[in-house]
């Protein structure tokens, strides 16, 4: 069974936990956090560009020349394709990019992203992650005790609006509720930080 150091709101030491070995104690299945990852960041595309064909661009309604007799190719119209200000052959429409992958196959995806950052070391547990007032100064002395400096991904049991604001304005710093963990945050966050109360609740959700 993994066990990790508990910290305070001062970042200091005040004992340990035991994580779950189901959940953070697996052997890390690279596939799985690729395939779960892809696919977040196919669902996030706007699938928005767009690009006119040939029957949607002005112009082009008449005959450039005559069919015959000129020595050119024969053309019916200056929108085609290959003639400038023509249209784009096969243009890109809107469209959805989003598609599904199986829970079991999400599952696995997460338990191998949070084993993966109890090997790496970069799984922080806070006794209490409480903010009396939205203060982002104050926040910010915590992160730099606890973490390297780098991105973090704060965990707490309920949406905890104090940490939310104190957070928000802290570069590559983001904050989620235990229940609706993704694989991509949590592997593109430098530092795991999460509450004890937050722990306990993703060790029952995702068991």
């Amino acid at each position: 069974m993994p066990t990790v150091k508990v910290y305070n709101m001062a970042g200091e030491v005040t004992g340990e936990v035991e994580l779950s070995d189901a959940i953070f104690g697996i052997e890390p299945n690279e596939a799985a956090i690729h395939a779960s990852v892809k696919n977040h960041l196919a669902n996030m595309r706007q699938g928005t560009q767009s690009a006119l064909t040939r029957s949607e661009v002005s112009g082009g309604g008449k005959k450039p020349y005559r069919q015959k007799g000129t020595g050119s190719a024969r053309q019916g119209s200056t929108r085609a394709p290959h003639y400038t200000h023509g249209g784009i052959a096969f243009a890109p429409k809107p469209r959805s990019y989003a598609y599904e992958i199986n829970k079991k196959l999400r599952r696995l995806a997460l338990k191998s992203a949070l084993s993966q950052k109890v090997i790496d070391e970069k799984l922080v547990v806070v006794d209490g992650l409480e903010m009396n007032e939205a203060k982002t100064k104050t926040f910010k002395t915590f992160l730099d005790k606890v973490t390297d400096g780098g991105k973090a991904l704060v965990v707490t049991p309920e949406v905890n609006e104090n940490v939310i604001l104190s957070a928000r304005n802290i570069p590559g710093v983001k904050t989620t509720i235990a229940t609706i963990l993704s694989t991509y945050d949590v592997m593109n966050a430098g530092t795991f930080i999460v509450d004890k109360a937050a722990l306990q609740k993703i060790e029952e959700v995702y068991a």
